[in-house]
């Protein structure tokens, strides 16, 4: 097994950024792989055994579903969850279930954010999901640091 590590500075609290990532209508804003077309649906109930569901399409018109639950929350510290693809995905994580473990840290400009996706069944399959959450981190960077969702960052 391998895991991926991606670290973002955002401009946004550490608050605000933990919001967006537990919360399905800002979760909506940002999740997916650079080629994300649109979420379809978001789903979250964000408490410690509560469950996520995250469906998106691509822009080749393939849809994509993951889901997990919340193994860890502290508030706009860290969020840990098991990730497994109801359909869609990678083939080689097709039934196994991964961990997903983010660390929010206060810096000058804004938050820190961690990210690490852990317990990938292959080197590809690690690399294809970086790729994936490396352009959802950026969307998320990039939607909290503008005034693009402003019940975001009040």
């Amino acid at each position: 097994m391998t895991s991926v590590t991606i670290v973002r500075r955002i401009r946004a609290k550490p608050s605000v950024v933990y919001a967006a990532l537990i919360n399905p209508e800002a979760i909506a804003n940002w999740w997916g792989p650079p080629d994300t077309e649109q979420v379809v649906s978001a789903e979250s109930d964000s408490r410690v055994g509560g469950r996520f569901r995250v469906r998106f399409r691509k822009v080749d018109g393939t849809e994509h579903e993951s889901a997990g639950e919340f193994l860890e929350l502290i508030d706009s510290k860290r969020v840990v969850m098991s990730w497994q693809w109801a359909f869609g995905g990678e083939p080689e994580e097709r039934g196994q279930v991964s961990r997903v473990v983010i660390d929010l840290r206060p810096i000058d400009v804004g938050t820190e954010l961690t990210f690490t996706h852990a317990r990938l069944q292959t080197p590809v399959s690690r690399d294809n999901h970086g790729w994936g959450w490396a352009g959802a981190l950026d969307r998320l960077a990039h939607r909290l640091s503008s005034e693009a969702v402003p019940a975001l960052t009040g």
